[in-house]
């Protein structure tokens, strides 16, 4: 049973940074795509940041240079580090995982529904 496990949520001062972890258990494909989707309150899931096994990395614009994910393979765990943070980054940010990679899927990376992996959240907040 695949399970994804997140930490490092909390609240900042905008300009600040956080560190998001997400512990994978119980997934043995060699392929994968895994990564972060955020929801504000009254807002749809968001992509942020996906890396799949093909080496590729893709972040949504709105993140794009502040954000940075990682995979630490050894430890099977996923990292989102997020800098220079802003109120509108305030959202619980979840893991998500699929064994499809982004270019089985003809590039599709940010569509909630593809990932059939979630945890179960990590509430970010960001103050001005």
């Amino acid at each position: 049973q695949v399970k994804l496990v997140e930490s490092g949520g909390g609240s900042v001062q905008a300009g600040g940074s956080l560190s998001l972890s997400c512990e994978v258990s119980g997934y043995t494909y060699s392929k994968y795509c895994m990564g972060w989707f955020r929801q504000a309150p009254g807002k749809e899931r968001e992509g942020v940041a996906v890396i799949d096994s093909d080496g590729f990395t893709h972040y949504a614009i709105s993140v794009k240079g502040r954000f940075t994910i990682a995979k630490d393979n050894a430890k099977n765990t996923l990292y989102l580090t997020m800098n220079v943070l802003k109120p509108e980054d305030t959202a619980m940010y979840y893991c998500v995982a699929r064994t499809p990679t982004v270019r089985d899927y003809g590039g599709s990376w940010s569509v909630a529904n593809e990932y059939n992996y979630w945890g179960q959240g990590t509430q970010v907040t960001v103050s001005s």
